[in-house]
């Protein structure tokens, strides 16, 4: 069975949006996930920010079709009355990264992938960056 690995918002958006230095890093991880190595899972608060944030810069329509292409590879967990629930009164000050944690604990997730481990500090799964992650495939 392969890991599963949830993608936050920065991650999808670094891919999606090409953002370098970064974009390579993640871009490797889809690839397994295109092979079937690996199951990345995402929120869909993910799905709405990084469209969000897309159609700003680019036609919104071009922003659609990324998501599009971009689904086909990836697991959407779903986000119920439970989930937000828990974030609502969870202790992590953002709400988003509080969504996307439950989100990532009730989809059996097994580490969190984000630029900016501080967001997930409390978090009972492991959270690496996507270099840290690479990286740990090598070493095994």
């Amino acid at each position: 069975m392969s890991r599963r690995i949830f993608i936050d918002t920065n991650i999808m958006l670094d891919f999606l949006g090409e953002r370098h230095p970064f974009y390579d890093s993640v871009a490797k991880i889809a690839t397994l996930a295109e092979k079937g190595k690996l199951s990345m899972v995402v929120s869909p608060i993910s799905f709405a920010t990084v469209n969000y944030f897309l159609a700003k810069f680019e036609n919104p329509r071009i922003a659609k079709e990324k998501l599009r292409k971009f689904k086909i590879i990836c697991e959407v967990c779903a986000l119920d009355e439970q989930t937000i629930e828990k974030g609502l009164n969870s202790s992590i000050k953002d709400f988003e990264d509080a969504l996307q944690y439950f989100s990532a604990t009730e989809s059996n997730c097994d580490l969190i992938l984000t630029r900016n481990a501080k967001d997930f500090k409390k978090s009972l799964l492991p959270v690496m960056t996507a270099d840290e992650f690479l990286k740990s495939l090598i070493n095994k």
